[in-house]
């Protein structure tokens, strides 16, 4: 069963190095992971503040973009470490700081849901019709 797994990088490699040769093949597998790349790194730096996998989603993005851009893969190589660092000195902060860390990216939460209506559509779902809950972005015909 081992062998099989080992066989799969092996004839994927011979694949892609094969799509090399073919000029407009090649170039259409560059565009595709291009974009498949930029539109998981998009979605991953969109979900950067919210509580779940943002970074995670950014890394799979840039790892995408690494299968076949040298500049993504610096980039890469440049944010894992840099946010490892980061990471590890949050970690040795105070309670404070980290409490601070948490209150910061609740209120990024609560803005952009206000900002994009949530916070008044479910306002409106349980009756109540606080006017500051509805969204800046909200259609003013109601």
């Amino acid at each position: 069963m081992k062998e099989r797994f080992k066989a799969v990088p092996r004839k994927w490699g011979r694949w892609r190095h094969g799509l090399r040769h073919r000029r407009f093949a090649d170039l259409g597998y560059r565009v595709a992971v291009g974009v498949v790349g930029l539109l998981v790194l998009a979605v991953g730096i969109v979900a950067i503040p919210y509580p779940g996998p943002g970074w995670a989603i950014v890394f799979v993005g840039l790892g995408i973009l690494a299968t076949e851009f040298e500049w993504a893969r610096r980039l890469l190589a440049y944010v894992r470490k840099h946010y490892d660092a980061v990471m590890a000195w949050f970690g040795r902060q105070g309670r404070w700081v980290q409490a601070l860390g948490v209150a910061v990216t609740a209120a990024v939460v609560v803005a952009t849901l206000w900002v994009f209506g949530a916070l008044g559509w479910v306002a409106a779902l349980i009756g109540v019709d606080w006017p500051w809950l509805k969204s800046p972005l909200a259609a003013s015909g109601s």
